[in-house]
């Protein structure tokens, strides 16, 4: 597959409205229901807040189809989180995922964080590929039942 056309975009370049994420959340929303099974059912309104609260993020484009995604969370310095990477299936096999990846490592925020972490249920040989290596820490979660409260971007 020829893929010198398709581009990487950093969010903060898509033109911005209104104090909103600016990215098509529509067409994000596609793409999760496609191929991200922990992502499906995200509505609208919690992805422009998941948006919001990340950087950075990093959309793949081919013209103005939204063929890819991350995003990441950081503290800038010790700590960083990689989340939500995905690409539509029609375009994988290309390296378009670990250009991703790359791209979304590269960018100020991340660079100079001491780890960089991710979960991810079955592409563990895709990560360590790219140097990612497995962590043998627990990890722990918290189901947050209150989360049924939803908060607006604004707030």
């Amino acid at each position: 597959m020829d893929c010198r056309h398709i581009q990487f975009r950093f969010h903060e370049e898509f033109p911005q409205e209104n104090n909103r994420p600016n990215i098509d959340l529509q067409q994000l929303q596609t793409l999760f229901q496609i191929c991200a099974f922990w992502a499906r059912g995200r509505n609208i309104e919690d992805l422009e807040i998941a948006i919001a609260n990340s950087d950075p993020v990093v959309g793949v484009w081919d013209g103005e189809q939204l063929i890819g995604f991350a995003r990441a969370t950081s503290d800038g310095i010790y700590r960083g989180t990689i989340w939500d990477v995905v690409i539509h299936p029609d375009y994988r096999g290309a390296g378009l995922g670990s250009k991703l990846v790359e791209t979304v490592l590269s960018h100020p925020r991340l660079s100079r964080v001491e780890r960089i972490y991710l979960m991810t249920t079955y592409q563990q040989n895709f990560y360590e590929r790219i140097g990612f290596q497995p962590n043998q820490t627990t990890t722990m979660v918290l189901h947050n039942y209150y989360s049924d409260y939803p908060v607006s971007a604004q707030e």
